[in-house]
This record gives structure tokens, C-alpha cells and sequence, in this order.
């Protein structure tokens, strides 16, 4: 049989059209499944856990970004978190070149007969800086903060001042002073935010990089006597390297912790828990939410260029804005291709500036949240053109303008 058939052949056509009919159909019906499934995990975000204390707060340390927190801005007796402060000051004289590491401080009665945790130093004895250090930082030291703060300031009273100054230059708008311990001082005992406290652990981190070291070691030895760092999450997470723990019975058990992991450091404060291990475990939670839902995002390099412009008048015709400074964000996790980028510029750019030169901003946002506001400046400088090159320009601009104003 050498013919045809026709309907044979349209309806094993019809077949197979209705085979990748229903195939095409199942494939997108995936897609949009798989989409849909990719976009609910990507945007499911658990609330931040409770935490029992008195107040609290979790920091980016890198940007500075608050992930959690709660009565942050309430002023409260740190207890020994106070010690941050007093290390603070006498890193700052190290790193300013006022004293050294090497520097002998003498040991006065008062410094030797404070109570509370002890370095033991010897009354009337010489003790080098780093010793001292390491006493406030991992001891807890009372007497040795005594002595640090006489060494640097003269008195303890004058020291208290310091730290008060110290305190507002960094823009800790909840704290105050009235000694170097944080013991009660007849009635009267310091105040810090747990905002604050965040703060000055930032400080530390970012601008004293070379003291750091010190908050991670587990245990030191002074006059014949070796003590453990209060801080028993240095123990119990390896991510853990700071910072500082606090108890008194007003203030209550409190820590400062730091951590890094992959490339992100965070930052925990917690005041007032109820038990040692309370302050532990209430911090583990911060930490553990804030590494898991949370991540540090390089949003732009320096000299990152985003975008050029037509440049009018100018010795060159185009000029590429971008930006100064490294930008860095924190963003929940995943959520990196959701953000929004909207760069304003003058409309006009006329040749005659530097490079460096502000020509407009940057808006981050994600889901209508400013995540960041920025500058934009000129990558090149661009100088005025020559009178031919600025008079065609004018011209052209002034025609424009006209074929706009009659298009309105």
C-alpha cells in the first residue's frame, strides 16, 4: 500500500502534540511549584527568641546592624562589665603611645585592700601593664582595676571622670561612672545600657584589634595564683574569643560575649539573668539566631563602580560614579537578590569637578526597608571643556529643553 493515510498521520500527530502539551504543562506546573517552595523557604523567618534578663541586645560587630533587642536603652548596674570600660581606657593609652605594656604601676593600699574578686597583687609592689590587663580582662580583678585607674588618672575619682568623657566621645548616651570596679561605691554604683555596653565592645574590637587577644584566654596566673575567665562560654563554643561576665547581687548575672563565625562576628549583651549559667545559655540563644538567620553581605568594594553618566560641558563626555568605601550589610540570610538598588544623580552633570566629588546617592531596600543610604561620587575627574565643546552643549541642551517644554 504506497498511499497515505491521512487521518493515520493527523492522529498520531494529535497524539504527540498532546504528549508535550501535558509535558509542557507538567514542567511549568513544577517550576511555579518549585518557585513558589523557593520562595516560602526563602522568606520564612522564625521571631527572635525570648530571652530572660533584665535587658539585651545582638549586634552585627562589622556593621553595626541591631538583630535583636529589648529595654537596649535602659540604664543599669553593669557589675563588672564596668571592667570593659577600664581596659578601654588604658588600651587607648597603650595604642596613643602614653604607656606601654612594659610599664611598672605602683600597687597603693587602697588598690590592694579593694574587695570582691582579686588579682592578689602585693601591696606597695611594682606590676607591669600587661599583667594589670589581664587581671581586669580575665581575672575580674577589683584590685587591679584600682590600680589602673590610679596609674592613669592620678585617683580612681579622676579615672571615673575619664571614663565618663571616654563614654560620650563613643556615644554611650546610657552610662555613667563612679569608679573603675563596678563594685557599689556607698550607695552610689555605675550605670550602663546594654546598647552601651555593645558599643564599647565594638570599640574594642574594630579600633583596638591588637588587645583583643587577651578576652580569650582561659586562664591567668599572677602571684603564684591561677584563676579561670569568668567567661565560661569561652569553654563551650569555639566560636566564642570575648568578652567579659559581671555579677553583683543589684546587678544580677550579666556577659558580653563575641563571636565569629564564617566571616561574620557578632556581638551579645545580656543584664540581669538569674544564674551564672542563665547569662550562658541566654546568650547562646542570641548568638545561635543570629549566625543561623543572619549574614554579613559585602554590598560594594571600594572604588566599586555602579553606573556612568553623560557628562555635559566637560573635557570628556561620560564619567563613572561608584563607591568610596567598602559598603557592608547585614541581611537575612538568602535574601541577597532581593535587594533593591535606586542611585539619584543630578540630571544635568557638567564637566569641572575632582574625583571623589559627591554627584548623588545610593538607596539600599529590602521588602521597603532602607537597608542602606549612601553617597555616589565621580571615579574621575572630569575638567571643563574648551569654549567650542561648552557652546554645542549649551545649544544642545538648550533644544532639548525647548522639545521637552513642548512635549508637555
Amino acid at each position: 500500500m504506497t498511499g497515505i493515510n491521512r487521518t493515520g498521520v493527523n492522529r498520531t500527530t494529535d497524539k504527540r502534540l498532546s504528549c508535550w502539551r501535558a509535558l509542557l504543562t507538567a514542567a511549568l506546573a513544577a517550576a511555579w511549584l518549585t518557585a513558589s517552595v523557593g520562595a516560602s523557604a526563602q522568606s520564612i523567618m522564625p521571631r527572635a527568641p525570648e530571652i530572660a534578663g533584665s535587658s539585651y541586645i545582638l549586634i552585627d560587630a562589622t556593621t553595626g546592624h541591631v538583630i535583636m533587642e529589648q529595654n537596649s536603652e535602659e540604664a543599669l548596674p553593669p557589675a563588672s562589665l564596668t571592667k570593659m570600660m577600664t581596659a578601654y581606657i588604658a588600651e587607648v593609652e597603650i595604642d596613643n603611645g602614653n604607656m606601654s605594656y612594659d610599664d611598672l604601676v605602683f600597687i597603693s593600699e587602697k588598690a590592694w585592700r579593694t574587695q570582691g574578686s582579686k588579682t592578689f597583687v602585693d601591696v606597695n609592689s611594682r606590676v607591669r601593664v600587661e599583667d594589670l590587663l589581664r587581671g581586669i580582662i580575665i581575672q575580674s580583678g577589683n584590685d587591679a582595676s584600682v590600680a589602673m585607674a590610679e596609674h592613669i588618672a592620678g585617683s580612681e575619682a579622676a579615672f571615673a571622670d575619664l571614663m565618663n568623657q571616654h563614654a560620650r566621645a563613643l556615644g554611650m548616651e546610657n552610662s555613667y561612672f563612679v569608679n573603675s570596679s563596678g563594685l557599689d561605691d556607698d550607695g552610689n554604683t555605675n550605670l550602663m545600657s546594654a546598647r552601651d555596653l555593645a558599643t564599647l565592645a565594638r570599640a574594642k574590637i574594630l579600633e583596638h584589634p591588637a588587645h583583643y587577644a587577651m578576652y580569650s584566654e582561659r586562664e591567668f596566673t599572677f602571684n603564684g595564683i591561677t584563676q579561670a575567665n569568668r567567661n565560661t562560654l569561652l569553654f563551650r563554643d569555639p566560636t566564642v574569643d570575648g568578652m567579659k561576665t559581671g555579677w553583683t547581687t543589684q546587678a544580677g548575672f550579666c556577659l558580653v560575649a563575641s563571636a565569629e563565625r564564617d566571616g561574620m562576628r557578632l556581638i551579645a549583651v545580656v543584664m540581669g539573668t538569674a544564674s551564672e549559667d542563665a547569662r550562658v545559655v541566654e546568650t547562646q540563644k542570641m548568638l545561635s539566631y543570629g549566625f543561623r538567620f543572619f549574614e554579613t553581605y559585602k554590598l560594594y568594594d571600594a572604588g566599586e563602580v555602579i553606573n556612568s553618566e553623560r557628562v555635559w560641558s566637560g573635557a570628556q563626555n561620560t564619567v563613572d560614579l561608584g563607591i568610596a568605601d567598602e559598603v557592608l550589610i547585614t541581611i537575612p540570610r538568602g535574601r541577597a537578590d532581593d535587594l533593591v538598588a535606586t542611585v539619584e544623580t543630578d540630571e544635568i552633570i557638567r564637566g569641572g569637578f575632582e574625583a571623589g566629588q559627591v554627584m548623588g546617592t545610593v538607596q539600599i531596600t529590602l521588602d521597603e526597608e532602607v537597608i542602606h543610604a549612601g553617597d555616589v561620587v565621580a571615579m574621575q575627574s572630569v575638567e571643563r571643556g574648551g569654549f567650542l565643546r561648552r557652546l554645542i552643549d549649551a545649544l544642545t541642551l538648550f533644544f532639548m529643553g525647548l522639545f521637552s517644554s513642548d512635549d508637555n
